[in-house]
């Protein structure tokens, strides 16, 4: 287990079992592409009182936390594996598989505990890049038709494949997508809820569902990353959709102590990459900062 995060999430769970009257649980929230030096800015002038707050119980940590491509697919399949691409096959979001069977920590907490004593569940903002599909087998007359309208009309060309013959007709083979695998074995997996209110609605009724149970949350919000996209890392969009994820990391953490489990639960924030210095794109940009939490048992 070579990501950090991974390895204190399955050394928690374990040390609960032995140290703690009620089981230790652990919520890791992302924020999609939250720049470093954006964020550390916006701390400083208290503009995240809520992320503050948790700093002041346990740590800022500055790592660059993914190896290779800054983006969604190949950042979040690092942070919730804890392997580098070699091993996942998820290289960016263009080169990607499903993540074999039994690397995911969802997976692996599943394994350690059984399924009946522990809930995983993923509750994300974003449907591409952080989905499930299936593979899909595409007439390769039909996908070239796709490409060469999506050219025409400006647009995204269909995603690329491996093209295979089959008795006389050719294929194009889009692999699965990386949470394949890892979402048949999970309690929960939803993704494209699309706005940080669609995601933090859905965690606070899923953590309260599952309050009195052992539970694992990866609860990821996308807003600072469509808004980086659009309106660029330095804009005040920006800035408000990471004030957002403060909003609702602070609800979360208000649930939990209504529900008596703050003691008992773990929390996390951190990011699958930054941004590009006042740009919208992030095609070199790993410098990201992840809240460690100390151990409430």
């Amino acid at each position: 287990m070579r990501n950090w995060k991974l390895f204190l999430v399955a050394l928690c769970l374990t040390l609960s079992v032995i140290a703690s009257a009620k089981p230790l649980s652990i919520i890791l929230i992302g924020w999609d592409g939250v720049q470093r030096d954006h964020l550390k800015e916006m701390l400083s002038q208290n503009q995240l009182p809520n992320l503050a707050n948790l700093v002041k119980e346990g740590k800022l940590v500055d790592i660059d936390v993914t190896t290779g491509a800054t983006d969604t697919k190949a950042g979040w399949t690092q942070i919730l594996t804890g392997y580098a691409p070699e091993k996942t096959g998820v290289y960016s979001n263009a080169r990607y598989q499903a993540i074999p069977e039994g690397l995911s920590v969802f997976e692996r907490l599943e394994n350690f505990f059984g399924a009946s004593n522990i809930y995983t569940a993923a509750i994300i903002g974003k449907k591409g890049n952080v989905d499930n599909d299936p593979e899909r087998r595409i007439p390769y007359e039909r996908w070239l038709k796709q490409r060469q309208r999506a050219k025409a009309l400006g647009r995204r060309a269909p995603e690329k494949g491996e093209i295979v013959e089959e008795n006389g007709r050719k294929f194009v083979v889009i692999p699965a997508k990386p949470w394949f695998n890892a979402s048949k074995v999970m309690d929960l997996f939803v993704n494209g809820l699309g706005v940080n209110a669609n995601v933090g609605k859905r965690a606070l009724e899923e953590i309260e569902k599952h309050a009195q149970e052992r539970f694992f949350f990866f609860i990821h919000f996308a807003d600072p990353d469509s808004a980086g996209h659009k309106y660029g890392e330095n804009s005040q969009e920006y800035s408000d959709a990471i004030k957002s994820c403060d909003l609702w990391l602070g609800q979360i953490m208000e649930k939990l102590k209504k529900l008596g489990i703050y003691e008992q639960t773990l929390i996390y924030v951190t990011a699958d990459n930054g941004f590009d210095e006042g740009k919208t794109t992030h095609s070199y940009a790993p410098p990201i900062s992840s809240w460690q939490p100390t151990i409430r048992i």
